[in-house]
């Protein structure tokens, strides 16, 4: 199969609106004691509030352009593709406090024989290593730049090469935002891991559908 991808991403769902001292109680892993069962049952404390990097050009040049932090309300969905089919073979969901590295484990597929693994910089630690280390595995994560010093000229192109084949996981989580629309409306993260567990489905179904189509090798 190629080898196998591993990325994560950020998925909304409804905003919770919650006063400063809920939100410390809820963080804790505790639930306010003043709400109702009622009430209870309308409030997600599974997501998380997290911020979205990125980059708005206001005058519409890119020297001009300003980092902007967005504070969104999400689960994470992490998956693990196989890179010849481009399917999803593993996935995990939790909320957008846990690092993508610690689901870096469960997202690697035994049935995939090829022994590489392509993953961004996030996944780039000591424990990650030992775990390929002592499946076998080959590592193909993108290096991160050391602090007020820049990438080697051999480390910067193996990036470049390496983001290339990793790019191929980012259609993925496009086709599940934008053309299946994803977005999480349910209560709570056992309800969450079910709807994006059929989106991962509904997404592999087209995949294979579309695969079909394709001449077969020789």
């Amino acid at each position: 199969m190629g080898g196998q991808i591993i990325d994560a991403t950020l998925i909304a769902a409804p905003r919770q609106k919650l006063t400063t001292g809920e939100k410390a109680t809820i963080r804790k892993g505790g639930t306010p004691a003043d709400w109702s069962q009622h009430k209870r049952a309308q409030k997600d404390c599974d997501a998380r509030w997290t911020l979205k990097r990125g980059r708005t050009n206001p005058n519409g040049t890119q020297r001009q352009a300003i980092q902007i932090a967005v504070p969104i309300f999400v689960y994470k969905s992490h998956i693990g593709i196989d890179r010849q089919h481009g399917l999803i073979r593993r996935w995990a969901v939790t909320d957008a406090a846990q690092h993508d590295s610690r689901s870096f484990w469960a997202l690697l597929d035994p049935e995939n024989t090829a022994s590489r693994v392509w993953a961004d910089t996030a996944y780039r630690t000591k424990r990650n290593f030992e775990v390929l280390e002592r499946r076998g595995l080959s590592e193909r994560i993108q290096f991160r730049r050391p602090p007020r010093r820049e990438l080697s000229e051999q480390q910067t192109k193996a990036n470049a090469t390496r983001a290339r084949i990793r790019s191929s996981i980012e259609h993925v989580f496009a086709a599940q935002k934008h053309r299946m629309a994803l977005f999480v409306r349910t209560i709570g993260i056992a309800r969450a891991q079910v709807k994006i567990g059929m989106v991962n489905l509904a997404y592999n179904f087209a995949r294979l559908s579309w695969l079909s189509t394709r001449a077969a090798p020789a």
